[in-house]
């Protein structure tokens, strides 16, 4: 039987590492395929809808997954579940390399989805398991900043891939990269990852996670082929529904621990995780699309150029939780507000290079600032809300909030996508990006008026 270690793993930094080369697949992914997005249209002759999914289809599977496979990590070990994970990926990448139609496509996306929600919180409850006092943070810290690069490392690497055109690839590379490094990944982890377990893990709820999944793909289908079906009637019904079982399975408590609910500032805290993802993930999309489709960027400079978000936000993260512990709410509400100005400049330069060719410079600031914006907003948001709730509730609150987080940017990719898709106009997308962020700001204020170090975190959870 696995069991939690009681005295310190000898290869325990060793385990760390392998852990996170697995979790670095999931946390690129999002961003290399954004950009590899218009020339896989091109090659697989897929329809607007199918990027849509393309991403879509990813964040469901994961979002859909990702409570469930924790409980089962806890329960039955997480070693053979991060095995199961990694593995599921590689083959998953592979059937997205090697996809002809773009329903084999999507198909293949959910399911690495799914494998990425097994795989990332057995990462995360391991480090609790093989880690204690002061590597226990230093592990986290350093978790955290290979998470802050991910998505830089995304942009960047997806377009040299697809650039490249490595074997005449093209943007099936952005796929296949994953094939050998989760198998390398999966050698060092059956060596180097102990076996762990959580003794009192309660039964996964996988009733409750199948009506959670039927129940977000039944919100996010209308919205994405909502226009080509000409938005008929029973769509909306549809979509009423999604929203009625995914309500239904929150207020039940299988799934999501009830509790969590009735913590005004986790409630909040979850809207702002939520719309946060939606405004990035949509933005992302049709940015990538019109910068490669109207603009004539090939993926390289697309990646190179939407770095720049990312360097924005390594201006503010160091500062974001130190602000938190003093000015609370006002941070992550002065987060939003720089992501909606950073956003908003972004829109005005685009409008102006509209329909000729732009440089990079003018769009630059703006997203510089957007992502600035997103440390100070991400980074002490989870401290924020942990500080206000309960103490035995710290444990779900980062099943859920990923949750939300993934849920939201496939709503994004849905939602915004289908209104720039309408007229291929950035006047009908670039609203709901902005609107998405000043809703954020004002729920922010919503929050607690103060927030805990992470240090102060890692002692609330230290008994969980």
């Amino acid at each position: 039987m696995e069991e939690d270690p009681v005295s310190p793993t000898p290869h325990r930094w060793a385990a760390a590492v392998v852990m996170m080369v697995a979790a670095l697949m999931d946390l690129v992914d999002v961003t290399i395929v954004n950009v590899a997005l218009p020339s896989l249209g091109r090659g697989l002759g897929a329809s607007e809808s199918t990027l849509q999914w393309t991403v879509s289809a990813y964040l469901l599977g994961f979002a859909a997954t990702l409570v469930v496979a924790g409980r089962l990590g806890d329960r039955y070990g997480r070693k053979t579940l991060f095995l199961a994970g990694t593995a599921g990926f590689g083959l998953a990448s592979l059937a997205c390399g090697l996809a002809q139609t773009p329903g084999q496509l999507i198909a293949a996306r959910a399911v690495q989805g799914v494998a990425a929600a097994v795989l990332m919180p057995q990462v995360l409850g391991s480090f609790h398991s093989l880690f204690r006092g002061e590597e226990r943070g230093k592990v986290f810290g350093l978790y955290g900043a290979v998470a802050g690069f991910a998505s830089a490392i995304g942009l960047l690497l997806g377009g040299v891939l697809t650039d490249a055109d490595l074997f005449g690839l093209g943007w099936r590379s952005v796929f296949l990269v994953n094939v050998p490094v989760s198998l390398l990944t999966l050698i060092a982890a059956v060596v180097l990852v102990p076996a762990t377990r959580e003794r009192a893990a309660t039964r996964p709820p996988v009733p409750g996670s199948l009506v959670l999944a039927a129940g977000l793909v039944a919100v996010v289908l209308p919205l994405v082929q909502g226009r080509g079906w000409g938005w008929p009637l029973w769509g909306w019904g549809l979509l009423a529904a999604g929203v009625l079982a995914v309500a239904g399975v929150a207020a039940r408590g299988s799934v999501f621990p009830a509790g969590t609910f009735r913590v005004p500032a986790f409630s909040y805290g979850l809207a702002v995780q939520l719309l946060f993802a939606l405004g990035m993930q949509g933005f992302f999309l049709v940015f990538a699309i019109w910068l490669q489709g109207g603009q004539g960027y090939t993926p390289t400079q697309a990646g190179v150029l939407m770095a720049a978000f990312s360097v924005g936000g390594f201006l503010t993260a160091p500062a974001a939780e130190p602000l938190a512990v003093r000015l609370g709410r006002y941070v992550p509400t002065a987060g939003a507000v720089l992501m909606a100005a950073g956003y908003g400049w972004v829109w005005y330069a685009m409008e102006g290079a509209a329909p000729a060719h732009t440089g990079a410079w003018p769009l630059v600031p703006g997203l510089v600032i957007a992502g600035a914006g997103l440390g100070f907003l991400v980074v002490p948001l989870v401290n924020i809300v942990l500080s206000a709730a309960p103490a035995e509730l710290a444990g779900s609150a980062s099943g859920v909030f990923s949750t939300a987080q993934q849920f939201g940017g496939a709503l994004g990719a849905a939602a915004i996508g289908t209104a720039y898709f309408a007229d291929l106009s950035l006047a009908a997308a670039m609203p709901w990006v902005l609107g998405a962020y000043l809703l954020t700001a004002l729920l922010s204020l919503r929050l607690p008026a103060s927030a805990t170090s992470s240090t102060a975190a890692a002692a609330v959870t230290e008994g969980v």
